[in-house]
């Protein structure tokens, strides 16, 4: 039975979501417990990769969940199922839901959109550390805002892109890029789009508060844009701050009458 799993981690431990040979990541820690918790090897496929220390507050999965086994069927009950996999997990993540769906639904290629944010403080603050980054120079909310209405587009985004990332193509259709003030000195910064490359959050982010501390004037995205070069774009921001938020399907794949998938920030 294909179900997709809702969850959501705090990267900082984690050397990204994907399996990796000699390092702890988000799909070695669940694919470990549920087949400790199954009694069989159960392989998981995530809507994406975050990288390093990046964070997700909604992120989904999907697996094939084993039905001729005594063991498994003692669990058909879902929400059970995930309190005890919680338990079983280490603190840094959280599964929220497990819902049956279309059996050939996938977690990666049936997503329609996707939404990421990134979060940023300006003065000390010992709690932030591990899911905000700092900002240590004076910057100017309002050009970087300024600046994200030039990323609303359906276009190539290469700029943007990390060297040597295998893509395919660089075209994305981002349809929301803001920055909003979470308060006195928290701002945020979030986008939408139906897909992203490798480190483009990042990059973008990174673009922006040059922007915003006075390097690049807001029209000059335009022109980054347009050249189709990493090298023009600011560097990449500390990964500390970004978190995958949202992931949205087609109703089709809902095998029940369940929301779409939303995510949150």
């Amino acid at each position: 039975m294909r179900l997709f799993i809702e969850l959501s981690y705090d990267g900082s431990p984690f050397h990204g979501w994907q399996r990796q040979p000699e390092s702890i990541s988000v799909q070695q820690e669940i694919e470990a417990q549920l087949t400790q918790f199954l009694g069989e090897r159960v392989p998981v496929m995530g809507c994406g990769r975050t990288d390093t220390g990046v964070h997700a507050s909604y992120f989904v999965a999907h697996c094939d969940w084993p039905t001729d086994t005594e063991r498994a069927k003692r669990y058909s009950d879902w929400e059970e199922a995930a309190w005890k996999l919680n338990g079983m997990l280490p603190p840094e993540i959280a599964i929220h839901r497990m819902v049956p769906v279309h059996p050939k639904a996938h977690a990666r290629f049936d997503a329609i959109e996707r939404g990421y944010i990134y979060r940023m403080h300006q003065r000390k603050d010992p709690f932030l550390l591990s899911q905000s980054a700092r900002i240590y120079r004076k910057t100017d909310f309002d050009r970087m805002q300024a600046a994200c209405a030039y990323l609303i587009r359906k276009g190539d985004f290469a700029s943007f892109c990390k060297l040597g990332s295998d893509q395919g193509t660089t075209i994305c259709d981002v349809r929301e890029a803001r920055m909003t003030k979470i308060n006195d000195y928290e701002w945020q910064f979030e986008i939408r789009a139906d897909r992203f490359l490798r480190n483009m959050v990042r990059a973008i982010v990174g673009t922006l508060l040059d922007v915003g501390q006075g390097r690049r004037e807001p029209e000059e995205m335009e022109a980054i844009l347009a050249s189709g070069l990493r090298s023009e774009a600011g560097k990449s921001a500390p990964a500390n701050g970004l978190f995958l938020s949202q992931v949205t399907y087609p109703e089709s794949i809902w095998s029940s009458a369940e929301p779409s998938v939303k995510g949150s920030n």
